[in-house]
């Protein structure tokens, strides 16, 4: 087996130097949680025989491990077949324009971006909520005994939180999120990996993403509920209307006449099947903006919560 041009890997920085270089191009969530079970992997190895060095180690893993151009080319088949498992079914590429616009009923990513909309209000409460707390507390106890241990406590969680929005930006919105911890902690000593947590610039873009999540949750979720009544009020105009009429309510204007006109006509059927075809329209329009809000939204999770996409 060859690791290619750059030579065999002498130690594991190296190895897992040449597994980024091989993937160069990939999703970087991808290239996160190849980088982590790789180092995972390594680790584990090397601390089974502590006195190989990793000169030795990495001779004998290359041979059953893969070299890193092979691991890539492996994570590279898996996630094709992986996307094409869990993706539902795109629906095909209407080609009018009126395809293209009353398409988007029969795409379950518009209803999962709505969904998401809808439940980023409780979300955002929540993180912001979250983080608030956990930062006013950290200050506060950061002149006491237990501050440095709550500190890291209150980090650790952002991280598993960071974890759990990915998956629910994953399987809602589309976005390749990393399945896998922030980085590999296995051979480090505590102060590394304290250090490690608030040297990565995910910990406080992290932050900075669960504290946008209230002012974003209360934006995507009125819009998503205004809209939704607004276009379905006015899509069950005619059924209104014909309730209305059984139950014997008259038409009446006591204004000048041509208020008495314009409430007349707003009050039958015509204005009724007209609200009912805009807000027909208004239905698939709300649909097509939370797809593009949703589509948006991962894009900047996969911003501020992979690594690779921000400034490092």
């Amino acid at each position: 087996m060859t690791t290619g041009s750059t030579g065999a890997p002498r130690t594991i920085a190296e190895y897992l130097d040449q597994l980024r270089a091989a993937l160069r191009g990939a999703d970087p969530a991808l290239i996160h949680d190849a980088v982590y079970d790789a180092e995972e992997h390594l680790r584990a190895e090397l601390a089974e025989q502590p006195g190989r060095s990793e000169v030795d180690m990495l001779a004998k893993v290359v041979g059953s491990y893969g070299a890193p151009e092979e691991v890539a080319a492996i994570y590279r088949d898996q996630e094709v077949k992986v996307q094409r498992a869990l993706r539902p079914p795109i629906p095909p590429k209407q080609r009018s324009l009126a395809g293209r616009f009353f398409g988007v009923a029969a795409d379950p990513r518009t209803y999962a971006a709505l969904f998401y909309m809808l439940l980023s209000l409780a979300t955002g409460i929540f993180y912001f909520t979250w983080v608030v707390t956990g930062i006013s507390l950290s200050a506060a106890f950061a002149v006491l005994v237990i501050g440095i241990p709550f500190i890291v406590l209150f980090f650790s969680s952002v991280r598993v939180l960071s974890l759990v929005e990915g998956r629910m930006v994953e399987s809602m919105l589309g976005v390749r999120m990393p399945r896998r911890p922030a980085f590999s902690t296995r051979g480090m000593s505590l102060w590394k990996r304290i250090g490690a947590m608030f040297s990565d610039p995910r910990s406080w873009s992290t932050l900075f993403y669960m504290l946008m999540m209230l002012p974003l949750g209360i934006i995507y979720f009125t819009f998503a509920v205004t809209m939704l009544a607004v276009s379905l009020s006015f899509a069950f105009a005619p059924l209104i209307k014909l309730v209305a009429v059984s139950m014997g309510f008259h038409d009446s204007c006591d204004g000048s006449l041509w208020v008495c006109n314009l409430v007349l006509w707003l009050d039958g059927w015509p204005a009724a099947f007209l609200l009912c075809a805009i807000g027909v329209l208004l239905v698939f329009v709300t649909l097509h903006v939370a797809r593009a809000l949703g589509h948006l939204h991962g894009q900047l999770a996969k911003h501020l919560l992979v690594a690779g996409t921000i400034a490092e």
